[in-house]
């Protein structure tokens, strides 16, 4: 009997410990709607925060007019804090197309990011039986009518053509957009046509640089200069487990300069560290002979002896690449994108090329309005 009243009182006082050293969030929202219920959403993942998915812990309350709202025994720790109005009541954020919050929301520290949410901007730290409170400003990401940015940005792409000097690179304005369903990328286009959430179906445009300048080589005298176009299409998105996202894409040169079309199988997935966000990436990509026979090969009119005749047919190639995206402050935003792609033995055996990989990329600087 004296061991079973030890043991029991030992689990009480480990019971009563956890409690000891447990602490409250207290939440104080700014403008509280009238009505309906809020989410205290809190995360222990730079990872999943960035995303907004997979949450620590979800307490969900009534909104009746009460000045103060708690996330009860809390344990020591360094969390991010999300608060979200529930509009039409489902228990989850809704998103739009691209994964956006579309319900009104404030995060701790009265961080309002304009892009995807940095961790260590609304991180902080729990300490043992010690509450922490927090004010909430709610609002919606995207305003009104979405958000703009400005800025300048760059696409580059080394050479893999012998004798060339260089790079192909282009300056362009980087205007970027994000609605409800358009997101508008630097030189990426992007439309949700249907589905949301894991499954989504998108209208997709990108500009196709052109992959040479004759001038720049000797050898690729006489061969002319390589066409800029505008390839759109269609893609299939996806969410996997893991926070890993799919897509599957197809798109076709829609001003007919060249002709025929690229495919795309891309597996990608997002990483935070503080105020940077990588995605690392692997794609797969298919090339229609009239783009292949456009980027590496010799017309008969074009051979010359040291130049012979090479005709291509579709092609394929496999890449690897990171994406990086950087927060300087809440409206400026550095977004960078460089792959490495590994050309095809048919490219490879072309007279014009001599190496066997291209780097190719795009990086800007935005303000965010």
């Amino acid at each position: 009997m004296k061991i079973l009243r030890t043991v029991f009182f030992s689990g009480l006082l480990f019971f009563n410990s956890c409690y000891i050293f447990a602490a409250d969030i207290i939440v104080r929202i700014d403008n509280p709607p009238q009505s309906g219920s809020v989410a205290l959403v809190l995360f222990d993942s730079a990872n999943t925060f960035g995303d907004l998915r997979d949450p620590f812990q979800v307490v969900i309350h009534e909104l009746d007019g009460r000045e103060e709202y708690l996330i009860e025994n809390v344990g020591a720790g360094e969390y991010a804090l999300m608060v979200y109005f529930d509009e039409n009541g489902n228990k989850r954020i809704d998103k739009n197309f691209i994964g956006i919050p579309k319900e009104p929301l404030g995060f701790s520290n009265r961080y309002r990011p304009k892009g995807p949410p940095a961790y260590k901007r609304a991180a902080f730290t729990m300490a043992e039986g010690e509450s922490r409170s927090f004010d909430v400003e709610l609002y919606r990401p995207l305003g009104k009518f979405g958000r703009i940015g400005v800025g300048a940005g760059v696409i580059f792409r080394s050479s893999p053509y012998r004798d060339y000097n260089g790079t192909v690179s282009q300056v362009i304005p980087a205007i970027t957009y994000n609605g409800d369903r358009l997101q508008i990328f630097g030189p990426k286009v992007v439309l949700g046509l249907a589905g949301s959430g894991k499954l989504r179906l998108a209208g997709t445009g990108s500009y196709r640089i052109g992959v040479y300048n004759e001038d720049d080589s000797d050898f690729l005298q006489g061969m002319g200069d390589r066409e800029d176009t505008f390839m759109a299409g269609l893609a299939i998105q996806g969410e996997l487990p893991g926070g890993i996202d799919l897509s599957a894409s197809y798109e076709y040169d829609v001003l007919d300069r060249i002709g025929g079309g690229e495919a795309r199988l891309q597996f990608s997935k997002s990483l935070q560290a503080g105020v940077f966000r990588f995605s690392p990436a692997i794609a797969f990509n298919w090339t229609s002979s009239e783009l292949s026979n456009h980027d590496f090969g010799v017309s008969d009119n074009q051979a010359t002896a040291d130049r012979p005749a090479y005709s291509l047919g579709d092609v394929t190639s496999v890449e690897a690449g990171m994406g990086v995206f950087i927060e300087i402050t809440s409206d400026w935003l550095i977004i960078m994108n460089l792959a490495a792609e590994s050309l095809s033995s048919e490219v490879t055996a072309s007279p014009i090329v001599s190496e066997d990989y291209v780097i190719k990329g795009f990086a800007a600087v935005n303000y965010v309005f």
